[in-house]
Parts: C-alpha cells; sequence; structure tokens
C-alpha cells in the first residue's frame, strides 16, 4: 500500500508540465512583480524551481551491499541534482542527498550532507554526499571512472542568452559547528581543517571552442555563503555582478566545472577572462549544502530552497534585444 508522501508526489507527477512548454513559458516573460523595494524588477521562476514535479525511480541495490529497493528523486527540466545511481564492478549503488519536502500546500527541495555507509564482505565503506543542486545534465548511471571524478559525470550549465539582474529564491539553513571529514567511500574517515557551509553560485559564461578546448568568458556572478542557521528567507535577492567584482567573490576557473565538446569528450570549461560586454551562452545555477571538494563536508548541513526565479528590469531587457 502506498504511502500517504509517495500517493502526494506521484499525483503530482500526472500534472507535470511538458519541458518545452514551460520553458517556452519562460521566454515568454510570465513576469512577477517583487516587493516594491525593488519595484522595477520583474522575476522569472526558471522552470520546475517551484519543486512541485518530481518524479521518482525504484532502484534495487546489488545484494553484495545488502540488496535494498531506494527511491531515486529527479527534478526535471534544466536541474539535475547529486542523487546518483553508481554501478561499478557489477555492484550498483544508490546514493540520495536531494529530496521533496513538504511545505506549506506543496514541497520544497531539501539537500543535505550526508555520511553513507555500505557494508561489503564485512568491511564499512563510507563516503560523504554532498546535497546540491544544479542547472545541467548527470548522468543516468555513474561508472568506475566517474566515481573517483564526480565532476565528468556532469555537463554543468545550460544554454542561455539572458541578463538577469539578481538570482531571486526562497531558502533555510542548518549549519552546524561540526568537523569537517574527508570520506572518499574507503573504510577510514579523515577529519580536515575547516567548517563547511552551503552555497548558492550564479555563473554566466559566454562559451566557445578551439581545438577541444571549450573556453569561457566570465560574464555575470552571484554568491552567498550560508555560514549559519536560518529560518526561511523569503524572496532573498542576490544581486548577478557583471565583469569582475574582485577575485575572492568572483575568481575564474579552469578545473570547477566540465561540459561535452563536439566530440562528445567530457572537458574543463576554461574561464580566460571577465568581459561584461559580451553575451551569455550559457547560465550555471548550483545550491548545494556544502562548498568543499568532492567526498569532503560536514554530515547534517543542510539547505532547503524553494521558488527560484531570475530579475530583470527595463535596462537589463533593453541590453538582450
Amino acid at each position: 500500500m502506498k504511502t500517504q508522501k509517495k500517493q502526494v508526489i506521484e499525483d503530482k507527477r500526472t500534472n507535470r508540465f511538458p519541458v518545452l512548454t514551460v520553458l517556452s513559458g519562460l521566454a515568454l516573460g510570465l513576469f512577477f512583480q517583487l516587493p516594491s523595494v525593488h519595484a522595477q524588477e520583474y522575476a522569472e521562476p526558471l522552470p520546475f524551481g517551484d519543486f512541485e514535479h518530481w518524479t521518482e525511480l525504484q532502484i534495487k541495490e546489488s545484494w553484495l551491499i545488502g540488496g535494498q529497493t531506494r527511491t531515486l528523486y529527479k527534478i526535471g527540466g534544466p536541474w539535475s541534482s547529486s542523487n546518483a545511481h553508481a554501478k561499478a564492478m557489477g555492484v550498483d549503488k544508490v546514493s540520495v542527498s536531494v529530496v521533496p519536502e513538504k511545505r506549506g500546500n506543496g514541497f520544497c527541495c531539501r539537500m543535505q550532507s550526508t555520511l553513507e555507509v555500505v557494508s561489503a564482505v564485512g568491511i564499512d565503506f563510507k563516503a560523504l554526499a554532498t546535497g546540491s543542486i544544479f542547472t545541467g545534465t548527470m548522468l543516468d548511471v555513474v561508472g568506475m571512472k566517474q566515481s573517483s571524478d564526480p565532476n565528468s559525470a556532469i555537463d554543468m550549465g545550460i544554454a542561455f542568452t539572458r541578463r538577469p539582474t539578481a538570482l531571486v529564491l526562497d531558502y533555510k539553513a542548518l549549519i552546524n559547528d561540526a568537523t569537517a571529514v574527508y570520506a572518499p567511500a574507503k573504510p577510514k574517515v579523515k577529519e580536515v581543517d575547516g567548517r563547511d557551509k552551503g552555497h548558492i553560485t550564479l555563473i554566466l559564461q559566454h562559451r566557445w571552442e578551439e581545438n577541444g578546448h571549450v573556453y569561457a568568458y566570465r560574464v555575470g556572478t552571484a554568491v552567498k555563503h550560508i555560514c549559519q542557521s536560518t529560518d526561511w528567507k523569503n524572496d532573498f535577492r542576490l544581486p548577478v555582478v557583471y565583469g569582475e567584482a574582485g577575485r575572492a567573490y568572483s575568481a575564474l576557473s579552469t578545473n570547477r566545472h566540465k561540459t561535452h565538446n563536439s566530440k562528445g569528450r567530457m572537458v574543463w570549461i576554461e574561464e580566460v577572462g571577465f568581459r561584461k560586454d559580451v553575451q551569455p551562452t550559457h547560465l550555471i545555477v548550483q545550491i548545494s549544502a556544502g562548498f568543499m571538494p568532492p567526498f569532503t563536508g560536514c554530515p547534517g548541513n543542510t539547505v532547503w530552497v524553494d521558488n527560484i526565479r531570475l530579475a530583470y528590469n527595463d535596462s537589463s531587457l533593453a541590453l538582450e534585444k
């Protein structure tokens, strides 16, 4: 017999909007006015950024690690998450660090840093999974290569040519003071220096390809580190800074995100400079319960997010024409 929660989610699945319809709605400009303090701005919802339309996959893990059936949640539209179905040496393993959670009459998204323990051949293997959502595409099944290099499983970013003034969303957080750990699916867990924190990032890039390399100018950036616990902050506005805003805020990167080149190879996106005078070609939005490298973080840190939108004003709309 299905649980009530699962029925609610599955009922919502039957009413999912086709991706093309939602994207068309975004392009047509279904504007929502922000609070009066930003009266000249208008916010458009990012498709599926209200987290009301989830799908579920039931995946049976290998008998070697217990043979449980796990539920893998997917958001849809332009969004992927750190939830993963891994298959290495014939062993199926599911990692779930992003789930829907009830909020009012609907749902929000909960991301949690989790120390997963897998028992096999009498040994406990521990892996730190940081809950994260992002615009881009995650492999349906992660193999051995991607398990050791999670970036190679993610084609980061979506095609996008607009110039928003801000990222707007609702969020809350639980950030604890526990020591961060490094746990790369091995028996021992190593403590590391520093405290983990949640983060919200928006990056606008102008990309091009030469000789198989994918290069990019950084057009715009918005960054928020979530350093302490907080109740819901509704309509939180994170301004987009165009061009360079200080390297501590918007440092360039050559080994942070990957994408497929024209040959189908997964390569690093090599940012080579700041250019606020060029048109964006791609948008990266990433929200996470942690900001440390893969397999590193603070178990228990949790970030909730809902109603993700992009704000525009008359000046930004004029620049797009």
